[in-house]
């Protein structure tokens, strides 16, 4: 675990993105097999009807297994779309198995745009997010473009609002003793990672 305390949230991010680049191509393959375990019996997946995903990038731990074995159980699985205008938003839009898909601006593949395919974000019952760091009190540290943070921002002012559950997804190596948040930052319920669950 990583002792947060001293280092700005630039230098932070550095040191945690590159532990997660130093994993092997094995270890990555290893810890996206025991996320899938994690999660695919557990009961909020298993009661999650429209899940939405995110595709690997960077190092981040890989959620395809687990994107699979939902659409093998019959779920409405999802992903984000950043859009072209406004460039700092995303939606989500619903994807099937094998569909093709298409490298967005900063390189990740996405869908193509089919707005009668996309979901309101609190329509959907469970999203699994990315991040660089993590804490045991639901404190996440993202890529710092805000696109999460921006898109869950309605949850501030709808406290009654319990959808969706914002799980994030990590190596245990991401773990951080404690996260000084932003105003703007959102919390997650829990984090996952290849050993552990951390209720947030």
């Amino acid at each position: 675990m990583i002792a947060a305390e001293g280092l700005s949230r630039p230098a932070l991010r550095r040191q945690l993105r590159q532990m997660r680049r130093g994993l092997s191509a094995s270890q990555q393959r290893l810890a996206a097999q025991k996320l899938r375990r994690q999660l695919a019996h557990h009961p909020l997946f298993r009661r999650a009807r429209h899940i939405a995903f995110y595709l690997p990038n960077d190092g981040e731990i890989d959620p395809r297994p687990l994107l699979r074995a939902a659409q093998k159980m019959g779920k409405a699985t999802y992903l984000p779309l950043l859009k072209s205008w406004p460039r700092t938003r995303m939606v989500f839009q619903r994807i099937e198995p094998g569909e093709r898909l298409w490298p967005n601006r900063f390189g990740i593949d996405e869908p193509r745009v089919s707005p009668a395919r996309q979901r309101p974000v609190w329509a959907l019952d469970l999203i699994l997010m990315p991040l660089v760091g993590f804490d045991e009190h639901g404190g996440r540290l993202g890529m710092g473009g805000g696109f999460y943070d921006r898109s869950l921002a309605y949850r501030s002012m709808r406290k009654k609002s319990h959808k969706p559950t914002l799980l994030g997804l990590a190596h245990e190596c991401q773990k951080v003793d404690r996260l000084t948040l932003a105003s703007w930052d959102v919390t997650l319920h829990a984090t996952v990672t290849e050993e552990n669950w951390y209720a947030g």
